[in-house]
């Protein structure tokens, strides 16, 4: 049980404060309650001396006595009496009674006693709904703050992070420049007449570099700097977020010229119009405040936006026009020159040994972004540290990698022979499908030890950086997939799960081959299907499907035959292979790791599948791909003019198009 964690909770404390209250209240009662006594103890006092004042109520039949001296531990006594008795009660009351009598009066609540009795339970109640407010806000003196901006200021104290701190995004950096510029030296832009950005978006996939690239703005511009995050706006009361977009500005105003940073704007600037609420949804409200300070009728002077976000596909396009984010600076992965430039960055102050070569690290690391890398350089001290070693080496380097990708090996992991065997074989497959293929990229590393999820993986590294990916080389993608299932079903005539993953990836592939890349002759270069795949509730819920069923029929058909031409290929492959497969099942078995000396050994002699023909070569492209040059693309104004009313196309008929007489023959889907 974590008690840290519950002591936290603001109900635990609601819930203690609940029950003292309620125990003063009983103990405050049992304190001032009268003492009750039997019928006959009482007669028994009004025949004694030490009663001084009674009260009776006929009601209730209750007579409440005041005494000179205690009974019972009490000088205020209570006690019943049943109607059988009142005559001898009153007898007694009366006989024991004074020249002037008891004061027999029902005693009543002054309004002050009301008045009091109504307050305390309201100010008790004020005073919890003001501590769980100020537990909310982090302290007492934010309590009533909530429109107050969360914006934390980059002051001197601040560790900087400049742009020579920043490897791989060289055209972010040369963008972000200008701000640096404009802020140190505005006149230089003012004088001919340029207007800085407003705003500049920074997008691009996560780990990239995005928030790194903005601190380093803050260390370069030497102007104040307000960061704060997307989330940090909406709050639960209504009103909050517009209120803190107007703060935050408001305080850059006055410390212009000024940047404010948004870290992951996408949690506040969301397509408006994509909930299920209406138009006075929170979120919706902060967004269109946020529209108003960046460009609304009061624009704003010298005050430059700079956000960032992963997903610039869900904002809202009022956000991304001119006049408010102008400029938007995409940071993807870094390319080779980039990842080496980046492990130089994070490789300072680590103790790397001489045969450590950074730009072979960077070659083995294709697609790796820079949190990806300061992660396996990082890995790499700590498993050197572990080792008690005092150098980074290559081996610890090439164990780091490892990790980043799928993740620690798992050592107490017990494989049985028979499935070390299949595991062997099926990574067999997948390498022997890779190397036997014309357009992938050479096999490198085969394991079978178990790391992350997978009981073994074999690893491809391109040679070169890739930006495009040709037709053929997704289906050698395919076939690769594909290797591992046709091995275990070559060897074992029994497929197991192990090929489930590698049969998700290959579906994924051939249908954004026939849905999205339009490399299918059945379907053709037709976007099928949402843009980004995400689809806004409310905005995209109601909206058909944008193909019919005919052609999902298709789409299914030509995902499958692209599958199936996949399996048939690998199959060929290894069939054709099987002895350089049973080597190197055996050798997997021996080593449990084989390096790309290894593998390059065991292949000296594999024989690779033929060269597929070029997609829609020139003898092979379809005559209706070529359109005729002596047709006129237009009419001529004296043809429409001498066309007669019966040659006129209808109305219902405008919408047709003519049969096409060259039909031409198109190619087999491959």
């Amino acid at each position: 049980m974590d008690v840290k964690k519950i002591s936290r909770n603001p109900l635990i404390y609601v819930a203690v404060i609940g029950l003292l209250l309620f125990g003063g209240f009983l103990l405050i009662s049992n304190l001032t309650a009268p003492a009750q006594i039997t019928t006959q103890q009482g007669l028994k006092l009004l025949a004694g001396d030490t009663v001084t004042e009674v009260v009776t109520t006929d009601g209730d039949q209750r007579v409440d006595m005041t005494l000179s001296k205690e009974f019972e531990g009490s000088k205020n006594v209570q006690f019943y009496y049943v109607e059988a008795r009142a005559d001898e009660v009153v007898a007694a009351i009366d006989e024991a009674a004074p020249k002037d009598g008891f004061n027999d009066a029902v005693p009543r609540a002054t309004w002050f006693d009301g008045f009091i009795s109504l307050l305390l339970p309201l100010v008790l109640l004020g005073l919890l709904f003001w501590w769980l407010l100020s537990s909310m806000q982090g302290g007492g003196s934010k309590v009533m703050q909530f429109g107050k901006s969360k914006a934390k200021l980059v002051s001197k104290e601040t560790p900087t992070v400049t742009f020579a701190d920043v490897a791989g995004a060289d055209e972010a950096i040369e963008e972000l420049h200008e701000i640096k510029e404009f802020l140190q030296d505005p006149a230089k832009f003012q004088a001919i007449g340029a207007r800085i950005p407003k705003g500049v978006l920074l997008y691009g996939p996560p780990g990239t570099g995005k928030t790194l690239l903005a601190r380093a703005v803050a260390g370069e511009a030497g102007a104040p700097f307000y960061s704060i995050s997307g989330s940090d706006f909406v709050e639960m009361f209504v009103g909050v977020g517009a209120s803190r977009v107007r703060d935050l500005f408001n305080q850059a105003k006055e410390n212009a010229p000024a940047i404010i940073f948004i870290d992951e704007i996408d949690a506040v600037g969301r397509h408006r119009g994509a909930g299920l609420g209406g138009g006075n949804d929170e979120r919706e409200q902060t967004l269109n405040q946020m529209l108003v300070e960046m460009d609304g009728f009061d624009p704003n002077a010298n005050v430059i936006v700079i956000a960032a976000t992963n997903r610039p596909d869900i904002l809202d396009p009022a956000l991304l026009r001119p006049g408010r984010f102008d400029r938007q600076i995409g940071v993807d992965a870094p390319d080779l020159k980039g990842r080496q430039r980046i492990l130089e960055v994070h490789a300072k102050g680590k103790p790397l040994a001489q045969s450590v070569d950074l730009e072979v690290l960077a070659r083995k690391t294709p697609g790796f972004t820079g949190a990806d890398l300061a992660n396996v350089l990082n890995e790499a001290a700590l498993l050197t540290a572990r080792s008690n070693a005092q150098l980074i080496d290559n081996r610890a380097l090439d164990e780091a990698v490892d990790r980043v990708i799928a993740g620690p090996q798992r050592r107490t992991r017990v494989m049985k022979d028979k499935e070390k065997l299949i595991t062997a074989y099926h990574e067999g497959g997948h390498a022997l499908a890779a190397a036997a293929m014309n357009h992938t990229d050479p096999v490198t590393k085969i394991t079978i030890l178990p790391r992350g999820k997978a009981l073994g993986y074999t690893m491809v590294m391109p040679l070169d950086d890739k930006y495009s990916v040709t037709r053929n080389e997704l289906q050698d993608q395919l076939t690769y997939a594909m290797g591992g299932r046709v091995a275990e079903e070559i060897v074992f005539h029994d497929p197991t799960t192990g090929a489930s993953n590698d049969i998700e990836k290959a579906t994924g592939i051939a249908r954004k081959m026939v849905t999205e890349y339009g490399m299918t002759t059945q379907v053709g270069p037709v976007k099928l299907g949402s843009e980004g795949g995400e689809m806004f509730v409310a905005r995209d819920m109601n909206r058909g499907r944008d193909y019919s069923d005919k052609v999902a029929e298709t789409v299914d058909a030509q995902v499958r035959e692209l599958i199936e031409q996949a399996h048939n290929e690998a199959y060929q492959v290894i069939s054709d292979n099987r002895d350089i497969l049973d080597r190197l099942a055996l050798a997997l078995l021996e080593h449990e790791t084989l390096d790309h000396n290894q593998i390059a050994e065991i292949f000296t002699d594999i024989r690779k599948l033929p060269q597929r023909p070029q997609w829609l070569s020139s003898d092979e492209r379809p005559v209706s791909a070529q359109p005729p040059v002596d047709v006129p693309r237009r009419r001529t104004e004296e043809a429409i003019a001498a066309q007669t009313p019966a040659q006129a196309p209808s109305a219902s008929a405008s919408g047709t198009a003519p049969a096409s007489p060259q039909t031409g023959h198109r190619p087999a889907t491959a």
